[in-house]
């Protein structure tokens, strides 16, 4: 009877001190003013599920736009073990988006920011992609993490005649974009 109280014991004190919840921060995100927050969650010693959210809903001088809200959850295979070492995901997103009066001059892959500058964006957009990223156990609860995902967005939005009315220019305009979906330096809180 004492060698199963002991072992039962074992377990529950195992079960209590393995961390199994993180909750993040990407840094990147937080240079550009963008609020964000992830959590994390141990689904089994090697697989994690991953849901973070960032959000700008800033109007900047002159009227610049860059208004966003994505939402995008991930799972995650840990090659060692959960919230250590290297990871590979497949991530979905979503969000909603208002963007113009950007003077800017590049094109990235397909998408021309220039038309920013005449012109203001408002849509919608989902996706999906893949991952590989590395997490840093800097102390028993915190970490630093790098990752960088590849994938597809599908985006429908409206085009304004100018970046400060609202007359519309066209309508249900799709567009298709493969390539980066997640770039992200962040801090996490392991508990």
């Amino acid at each position: 009877m004492k060698r199963l109280l002991f072992v039962l014991l074992s377990c529950i004190g195992l079960s209590v001190s393995a961390q199994n919840w993180a909750v993040k921060t990407n840094l990147l995100y937080d240079m550009t003013a963008t609020m964000n927050l992830g959590a994390e969650v141990r689904m089994s010693p090697q697989w994690t599920l991953d849901v973070s959210a960032n959000w700008n809903p800033w109007t900047f001088s002159d009227n610049k736009k860059w208004k966003q809200l994505v939402v995008q959850p991930e799972a995650r295979y840990w090659f060692c073990e959960a919230f250590n070492g290297h990871f590979v995901g497949a991530h979905l997103l979503g969000g909603i988006y208002n963007m113009g009066n950007w003077d800017t001059d590049f094109t990235f892959l397909g998408t021309d920011f220039g038309k920013l500058k005449d012109y203001r964006f408002e849509g919608w957009m989902v996706g999906m992609g893949i991952a590989y990223g590395y997490q840093w156990m800097l102390s028993k609860h915190w970490s630093v993490e790098a990752e960088i995902g590849i994938g597809y967005v599908y985006s429908q939005y409206d085009k304004y005649d100018c970046a400060t009315c609202g007359e519309t220019y066209e309508q249900d305009k799709p567009h298709h974009y493969v390539g980066p979906t997640k770039l992200a330096l962040s801090l996490i809180y392991v508990f």
